[in-house]
């Protein structure tokens, strides 16, 4: 993990990439729970059986749940010294390259932008969709 010494620090690495969490394996309970609070419960994600025979081959993530898990994993990417909150203000830029399947390891890779902002890459262990 990379340590900034506060905001100067962590400007100073604009452009750089900051690394890759460890591998977070997606789970069926994690994507049920994320079904419940969104009210997304579209059957690719929460119905094993029906996803199954989709060209998928069984449950997906929601493309909003790997979003939302790169923030979890940034301390253990980078931590910068002094800072009490963070707050997230907007996205620009968010493209979901291809399915996250259930069981497949995912993680989100971390680089540091202009002025504060920070950009982030997830790679994912199962394969690209195809076409």
């Amino acid at each position: 993990m990379r340590s900034f010494a506060g905001l100067a620090d962590f400007a100073a690495v604009k452009g750089q990439h900051l690394g890759y969490s460890p591998w977070h394996e997606v789970t069926q309970p994690q994507i049920d729970m994320f079904a419940e609070a969104t009210g997304d419960h579209q059957w690719i994600h929460v119905d094993p059986q029906r996803a199954a025979e989709s060209p998928f081959g069984g449950t997906i993530a929601h493309g909003y749940l790997t979003l939302s898990l790169v923030n979890a994993f940034m301390p253990e990417i980078f931590w910068i010294d002094g800072l009490t909150m963070g707050v997230n203000v907007g996205l620009n830029k968010v493209r979901f390259p291809g399915p996250v399947k259930v069981r497949s390891r995912s993680v989100p890779g971390y680089g540091a932008a202009p002025s504060s902002s920070i950009s982030r890459t997830p790679r994912r262990e199962s394969p690209p969709r195809s076409g």
